[in-house]
């Protein structure tokens, strides 16, 4: 039986004549019907909501449609939990209130609302926007589709935009968080001289069926360039959230959660390590620590975490000196010598 809430909202938006209203109910029902596995039932209600092939609600999307979208996404299931990550305050404030919205959805909806389901993340690279939307999907309890570009990108007029639209219809079709990483890549802004008519096309599709989807489906969208996304793309997600590289404590913070579990001593403290890594991203911060995880594992005992750790300190400066540009590390140096004792 499909909630209350969902079976009043149809009702309601049938008798008031509200026909995308009655659909969105409509899709919500059978996406959770179909979530419980309940196939058959899903399967007759998809067809009763569009009797011949023309009814209010436009072409249906037959099955073989919605399969052919499902190759155009990757499926990841969630492991990461929102409590597990470290996260900016309001970010995690940000994130949580969604995550009620959605949960309590069925209160919303008897008073007449709708629980956000937009949220775009900002970022430079390794700041956790990926790991968010596993931690957000995790929470909500359901799939976390990625949508592949490589596989949904294609050369002729109208491919792209025709793919894109499968990898929708695939998604409302059950519960789930639709993942658009490096979304610049088609969200571009449509008045740059340089870009194709063909991306604009693409760009209005994808505004077009974010705005059809219902709120169950959540569309998550991440960037490292904000400045590329189109003006109207932004106003497309109703949570904007700014995930900026984590500061010393937060560094500390992840060291610490980190030695939690290594069962001995660093000898040295969380924030010292953090001191000593520099201004990185969490996922160079859990490299580091997953490559002293490793060394530990190795010396089955013969060394002691402390040497290890001072070890794998000296090849991760080594490691950042070689990533610098030449200029950068002559003015290293002259640093170095300047700071030296006299002998």
């Amino acid at each position: 039986m499909a909630r209350s809430d969902l079976l009043v909202s149809l009702v309601k938006a049938g008798t008031a004549g509200d026909k995308r209203g009655f659909q969105t109910a409509a899709e919500a029902i059978i996406a959770e019907e179909r979530a419980k596995r309940h196939e058959v039932l899903a399967q007759r209600l998809t067809k009763a909501i569009q009797p011949n092939g023309n009814g209010a609600f436009g072409a249906p999307v037959t099955a073989e449609a919605v399969h052919r979208g499902r190759d155009f996404i990757g499926e990841v299931i969630p492991r990461r939990r929102l409590e597990d990550l470290i996260l900016p305050a309001a970010a995690r404030q940000a994130v949580e209130e969604l995550i009620e919205e959605q949960q309590r959805a069925d209160v919303l909806r008897a008073h007449g609302l709708e629980p956000r389901s937009r949220i775009l993340l900002v970022g430079p690279p390794g700041t956790g926007k990926t790991t968010l939307v596993e931690g957000l999907a995790e929470a909500v309890a359901v799939s976390m589709f990625v949508v592949r570009y490589e596989a949904m990108i294609g050369s002729y007029l109208g491919e792209t935009a025709a793919r894109l639209k499968r990898v929708f219809d695939y998604a409302r079709t059950t519960p789930c968080v639709l993942f658009f990483d490096e979304f610049d890549a088609i969200g571009k802004e449509r008045g740059d001289v340089h870009e194709t008519g063909e991306i604009k096309r693409v760009v209005t599709s994808l505004l077009m069926q974010i705005d059809e989807l219902p709120s169950y489906t959540i569309v998550a969208a991440a960037t490292n360039h904000p400045e590329l996304l189109d003006r109207a793309a932004w106003r497309r997600f109703q949570v904007r959230l700014n995930l900026p590289l984590p500061t010393q404590k937060e560094l500390g913070s992840y060291v610490e959660r980190f030695m939690e579990h290594l069962g001995e001593s660093l000898g040295a403290s969380p924030i010292s390590i953090a001191k000593s890594l520099g201004a990185i991203s969490y996922a160079e911060v859990e490299q580091f620590c997953l490559d002293v995880r490793r060394r530990q594992v190795l010396a089955m005992g013969s060394k002691n975490l402390k040497a290890i750790l001072s070890e794998q300190l000296k090849v991760w400066t080594s490691e950042v000196r070689a990533k610098q540009p030449k200029e950068e590390r002559v003015s290293d140096a002259d640093a170095s010598a300047a700071q030296a004792p006299s002998s």
